[in-house]
Formats: C-alpha cells, structure tokens, sequence
C-alpha cells in the first residue's frame, strides 16, 4: 500500500476554539481531525493555510447586510436560534476563514487533481440567512469564485451529507456554470428542501450496497454527461450507522468504500476534485475525528 505524502491538505488553526463540549456540533473536531492525520504521518510538507477571512470576502454570494450583521453580532435570537451556535468573535474567524480554505483546496486540486479540506461543507447556510450550524455557504462561495475568474468552465458540486444541501441549491439554482447534486436521507433536516440540479433522496435505514450502487451511477452519470471541470466533493460522515443525527445504516467499511469510489471515479475520468468534510455528529470526540479522517485516508492512497 503505497501513501501519497504529497497529498495537498487544507487547514487554519482558528477552526477549533474554547467551544462547550456538550454541544451537539463539535467544535474541536477540526483540531483532533488536523491531530489524528498527523498521527498517521499524513502531514509533511504538505499542509496548506488560508487567509483569515471577512465579510468582504463572501459578499460575491451572501447578501451584504447579512454578512455584517452576523460579524457584528447584530442578528435577532430568532435568527441565531436557527444557526444554533453562540455568537463569539472565535467563530466569526474560523467562520469567514473556512470558505476561503475550501477555495484553496479547490484551487490546489485543479494544480494537483485532488486537495483536502479539513474542514468545510457548510452547505445549509443561504444567501442572507444561516441554518443548521452553517453561517456562510463555503460550497457556493468556492464554485462561483472559481466561474467568475475563469478557472474553470464548469464545476460539479457532489454532496454526500446525510442531510439535503438546501443552501447550496437555493443560491446556485440559476448559475448554469454549477451543477448542484444531493444525495441525502429524504426523511431527516431540513425538512423543507430545496430542489437541486438533481436530488436523490434516500430511504431510512439504508444499507451499504445499494447506497453505493446509487453512488457510483449517479456519478459516473454526471461526469459523462457534464463533463465538469472540477468536482467538489462533501463528503459528510453522518450517513454512519451510529451517527447521532442520520437515520441511514451505512458501515464504517462502507463509507471507505464511497470516499474511494468517489475518488478513483473523479481520478479516472481526469477530473479533479477538492473534498470537505461535511456534517458528523458523535458524543465521542475522538471516534468523531477518525470517521472525518477516512477521506483524507482514502485519497492519500490515491
């Protein structure tokens, strides 16, 4: 088994923060996710570190008055209820950073055919509202930076989150450059969607093989027929068995083999792609980074 060391990796030190443990996200996540990849001598010389982020930088997708607002803290409780964070200067750093990461990785796959994020996926947040632990939508941000300045043609964005990326659809319905696809648990948040390019929604209690039966048509069908310049891949862990918000049945076993169908499927058609992490959700924080880490695992086999 041979490890790519060169496997261009993404990541800020602002993405974990003094953060209540017994929160249902979990904020320190990222660091034990950056810990555990170096554990497994995955980082060398490798690792790549985003600009600090602000509001002036999302403003291409968000609306402006939203943006400032949320830097501010000057959004209602009704609205931040609806994010479900606390507000801190902490989270606004790591929050208008992260997008800026998932750009950089993208812009590292299409020099070197795959980049990881270790971080991002924050595909519930809208154009001027946040949802489901997502303030800005780093998904959209990434994909339309890239059209605008002409690195690419076109781009597939492939979300696998257990959950419909309602946030990624709504701001992207209308861009004829991205191609927004989700495959997601039908029956879980949110649970008003929002149509993607196309979506393929899953029954509860899905199992491995026919899950990854839909996987591998359902890209190996948009590569034929899109021919995509660029794939960005969330690859979200909460679809695992035991995940405390997902309601499918896939197997620990089962989310390597999507991660590495994902990527030798992109690998062999010559399209690069970018990963981020997605949602995952466990009251083991430790088990929680090892799930986040089978994607950087996987394409460092690449």
């Amino acid at each position: 088994m041979t490890i790519n060391p060169n496997l261009p990796l993404v990541y800020h030190p602002n993405y974990s923060f003094s953060f209540d443990p017994k929160h249902r996200f979990v904020m320190s996540k990222f660091a034990n996710l950056y810990h555990h990849v170096q554990q497994q001598g995955l980082i060398t010389n490798n690792l790549y570190q985003p600009e600090l982020g602000t509001p002036s930088d999302l403003e291409l997708v968000h609306c402006e008055s939203y943006l400032w607002d949320l830097w501010h803290n000057n959004l209602s409780d009704k609205v931040m209820r609806r994010i479900g964070l606390p507000w801190s200067e902490a989270l606004m750093a790591r929050t208008f950073t992260a997008p800026l990461g998932t750009l950089k990785t993208a812009e590292l796959a299409l020099e070197h055919g795959i980049a990881c994020h270790l971080a991002g996926g924050t595909h519930h947040a809208h154009y001027d509202f946040g949802s489901g632990f997502c303030m800005v939508n780093d998904l959209a941000f990434t994909a339309t930076t890239l059209v605008k300045n002409k690195n690419v043609n076109n781009v597939l964005v492939f979300d696998l989150d257990v959950h419909q990326g309602d946030g990624t659809a709504a701001m992207l319905k209308h861009d004829p450059y991205v191609f927004t696809c989700s495959v997601h648990c039908e029956k879980n948040f949110p649970f008003r969607k929002h149509d993607s390019d196309l979506d393929i929604g899953l029954a509860n209690n899905l199992s491995d093989t026919r899950y990854l039966d839909i996987i591998k048509n359902t890209l190996e069908g948009l590569i034929a027929d899109l021919n995509p310049d660029l794939v960005l891949y969330d690859a979200g862990v909460d679809v695992w068995q035991h995940d405390g918000l997902g309601k499918l049945d896939i197997t620990w076993q089962g989310i390597e083999k999507r991660d590495a169908l994902v990527l030798n499927t992109c690998q062999s058609a010559g399209v690069p792609v970018a990963t981020v992490i997605g949602g995952g959700y466990d009251r083991d924080h430790k088990r929680l980074a090892q799930r986040h880490a089978i994607i950087v695992e996987q394409a460092a086999l690449i």
